[in-house]
């Protein structure tokens, strides 16, 4: 896990990561998390005088603003957020997916974009799709979960229950799994590898990086008709593969919506930090500035003012 002190005009006088403990189990989790924002709390407070003004946190799972309904990589039900934070600092919760989306929308690629969906491509796939502005997250706290939206009915099982999912096919550790399913005499350390066998021509590369792409195409065609985005954008580990992953995905996808124009795919901005500035975003809202972000400047964001 990754946590900061965010000032509100935008300063990022703290970042750093922590364990999270968690093949110990949701409990250790939970204290863990609870240790590193007292520590964040302390630090704040003998910094600037005062506590910080609010705790925003973003986490994995089916989530609403103040409880933690369930993670599966976790192992958590119903976790409320005072669970997280220290008696008498307002504080929210936030998907971390959706939390990213945020950041996006306030102060990366999606500055000034009202409707987008932001799709993160690492381990997993996972989207947040934001509406006038905001993430969207549902009835339950569940919006977005694009990655487990099926692409091929009587395609491959996925690790949730659920058959041909797009994470199945096109998220970065699917690239290494089917890659190394059909080369058993070869390995790839990572998604990387696969891809950059796939630009030097290897076949059995070429073959799983092609079906990854589709994958996306067709999931990303049925958002596009459903909801009308004006951009699409796209982080996570695999968007670093750059234009090898933009350029045939805007043909597939272009080539899917045949009445209507595609909506440009823009490369995330934030990078690794989108979701620790979304939750000082989410913090800053549970204090009462709804507003914040709007003015703070990216190149700052980026680098940081980290001591």
């Amino acid at each position: 896990m990754k946590g900061g002190l965010v000032t509100r005009g935008g300063e990022v006088t703290a970042l750093e990561g922590r364990p999270t403990g968690r093949e110990s189990g949701p409990e250790t989790v939970v204290a863990a998390i609870r240790a590193y924002v007292d520590e964040l709390v302390d630090l704040g407070s003998s910094r600037y005088g005062a506590p910080p003004d609010g705790i925003g946190l973003a986490v994995p799972g089916i989530v609403t603003t103040s409880t933690a309904v369930y993670s599966a990589n976790i192992g958590w039900y119903d976790v409320p957020v005072s669970a997280f934070v220290p008696p008498g600092i307002p504080a929210r919760l936030g998907h971390d997916v959706r939390t990213g989306g945020l950041a996006e929308s306030v102060l990366g690629a999606g500055r000034g974009v009202a409707d987008f969906l932001f799709l993160a491509i690492g381990t997993g796939i996972a989207g947040a799709v934001v509406i006038g502005g905001e993430p969207y997250g549902g009835a339950e706290g569940s919006g977005g979960e694009i990655g487990h939206a099926p692409v091929w009915p009587a395609g491959e099982k996925c690790a949730c229950g659920q058959i041909g999912c797009l994470e199945t096919y096109a998220s970065a550790s699917a690239l290494v799994r089917r890659y190394e399913a059909r080369s058993p005499s070869r390995t790839a350390a990572t998604a990387k590898d696969v891809v950059s066998l796939a630009v030097a021509g290897e076949a059995v590369a070429g073959e799983v990086f092609d079906e990854a792409v589709e994958a996306l195409a067709i999931s990303l065609a049925s958002y596009v008709m459903l909801l009308d985005p004006a951009a699409i954008v796209i982080g996570g580990g695999l968007a670093e593969a750059g234009q090898t992953l933009f350029l045939p995905l805007e043909e597939r996808l272009s080539a899917r919506l045949t009445f209507r124009e595609r909506p440009p795919l823009l490369p995330a901005a934030l990078g690794m930090r989108a979701g620790m500035l979304g939750a000082a975003l989410l913090g800053w809202q549970a204090a009462g500035v709804p507003d914040v972000g709007r003015d703070w400047s990216l190149d700052v964001l980026r680098r940081g003012a980290v001591p």
